[in-house]
């Protein structure tokens, strides 16, 4: 099974990940106990050199590491056909204690990812790297979450055996299921649609507040912040039940396939893109007076807001017609 083509992708792209991360944090370390641009020595030199290389190499590992995701989630699936009990990607990831872990820790690498991004993609356009010791402290931040999925991630594909009997996404997400996960139904659903709806609201308001005024960029990201976590739970909570017509089954792996049109993959992309570029307008926020990044920080941040706010309205289209279209009715 460990020679699966998409197993061994993830595999070899997550020790080389894992790689890079390692030797830029080394460098990062460097960087951030001896950097001085207004030094000529050698050394000073030989890091403004390598900084050019190592942003090159991280930008590649973070982009990696966003589709990493994905793909780990389009084996998960394609692999519950070699396992007994097993119907999607809920129950491969149950095969063995190491499955659920890994793609939660993915979950918050993406994120991670998506920020350093953002933040090294705002120092190289200043002329003086202003923010060049800060977007190294979160590299160094970043680094042991990274290894750590690498390490679960292989514990994880190197567990896998056909002959264990797992359970299916019915037993563990339906209705019937509660006591494993007790708090995904702790809310009536009436309070769940307000909810919801109140968060794209709000995340709408602050972000056209922000755009058209450029105040608020801590409200708007604290309100994506906030919002990805009422969509992400009004997916599984309510969502799912429409595009499934069936009220009592929570999956959040099953909307991935084939027989849901990949719709899964869309509501994904969406939700990060809006929580990413959401939390960057405020990752920004402090260096937008910064002499040589208040030229260009202030239409990132427009930018960024855009779109967060076109990542969270797509979302917020597509479930609502998800919902108009099912022959479901609550």
């Amino acid at each position: 099974m460990i020679l699966h083509p998409a197993i061994l992708a993830l595999l070899a792209g997550s020790f080389m990940v894992s790689a890079m991360f390692l030797y830029s944090s080394w460098f990062g370390i460097q960087i951030i106990r001896t950097w001085d641009l207004r030094s000529g020595s050698e050394v000073q030199l030989i890091l403004e050199k390598r900084t050019y290389l190592i942003s090159t190499i991280m930008s590649y590992a973070c982009i990696f590491q966003l589709v990493s995701l994905f793909l780990f989630m389009y084996t998960a699936d394609s692999l519950c056909t070699l396992f007994v009990g097993a119907m999607c990607a809920a129950g491969t990831l149950n095969v063995n204690a190491f499955g659920y872990p890994a793609f939660l820790l993915k979950l918050g690498n993406v994120i991670l990812a998506g920020l350093w991004l953002i933040l090294n993609r705002a120092d190289n356009r200043a002329y003086d790297y202003p923010l060049i010791r800060k977007k190294y402290l979160l590299l160094l931040f970043i680094t042991p979450f990274v290894i750590t999925e690498t390490f679960l991630q292989t514990r994880y594909f190197l567990g896998l055996e056909a002959e264990v009997i797992t359970s299916c996404c019915g037993s563990l997400f339906s209705s019937e299921g509660r006591d494993s996960l007790p708090l995904l139904y702790a809310f009536p659903l009436l309070p769940m649609k307000l909810l919801f709806y109140a968060g794209m609201a709000g995340t709408f308001m602050s972000g056209l507040l922000f755009y058209w005024r450029g105040k608020g960029a801590f409200i708007f990201s604290v309100f994506s912040l906030v919002t990805f976590m009422i969509f992400s739970w009004f997916l599984v909570h309510v969502i799912v039940l429409y595009i499934y017509e069936l009220p009592t089954h929570h999956c959040p792996f099953c909307i991935f396939k084939k027989e849901y049109a990949y719709i899964g993959y869309l509501f994904s992309m969406t939700l990060f893109s809006g929580v990413i570029s959401g939390l960057g307008v405020g990752l920004l926020q402090p260096f937008a007076a910064v002499s040589s990044m208040k030229s260009f920080v202030p239409e990132m941040q427009k930018r960024l807001s855009l779109l967060s706010l076109f990542g969270y309205g797509a979302f917020f289209l597509l479930a609502v017609y998800s919902i108009i279209i099912s022959a479901l009715k609550m």
